[in-house]
């Protein structure tokens, strides 16, 4: 009887975290020193990006799996956070205290403009989940009304 509450929570919980992902990134657009190699070095920070569901393209499948044993649906689920893989910026910057030998400067592969839309497209899909568990919410209200 809950299950339109269920999904409607699970997907506010998925994009509560593309929102702070997003937000992570953009707090970090300028992060010459994210991570520590193992040769002593500094690697710039490397975007990240929320994962849905399963990756799989067949809608079939996809709907086979988030059936559970007992027949429910189990709404949207959060695969991981992996790093983007596209290279680093490099900026001739001679005098910035991360620059090579060559007077280059790797800057982290986050695009503020993409991060911007991906927040966008979260924060309009999290307005809609929150519509749907509104509407779920009346017609529980409305159906208890009946009962009276």
């Amino acid at each position: 009887m809950f299950d339109a509450l269920n999904f409607s929570a699970s997907g506010l919980t998925a994009q509560r975290l593309r929102m702070d992902v997003a937000s992570s990134n953009m707090a970090n657009v300028d992060s010459t020193r994210g991570r520590l190699l193992e040769n002593g070095e500094w690697e710039p920070y490397r975007r990240k990006m929320v994962v849905l569901g399963s990756e799989e393209s067949s809608f079939k499948s996809m709907f086979n799996k988030a059936v559970n044993q007992n027949g429910n649906l189990n709404g949207v689920k959060v695969s991981g956070i992996k790093n983007d893989e596209t290279p680093f910026k490099s900026v001739y910057q001679p005098d910035h205290p991360d620059a090579g030998e060559d007077g280059f400067v790797q800057l982290p592969n986050v695009d503020p403009l993409k991060e911007m839309v991906d927040l966008m497209s979260a924060t309009r899909s999290y307005e809609a989940n929150v519509t749907a568990l509104n509407a779920a919410k009346g017609m529980y209200l409305k159906a208890l009304e009946i009962g009276r």
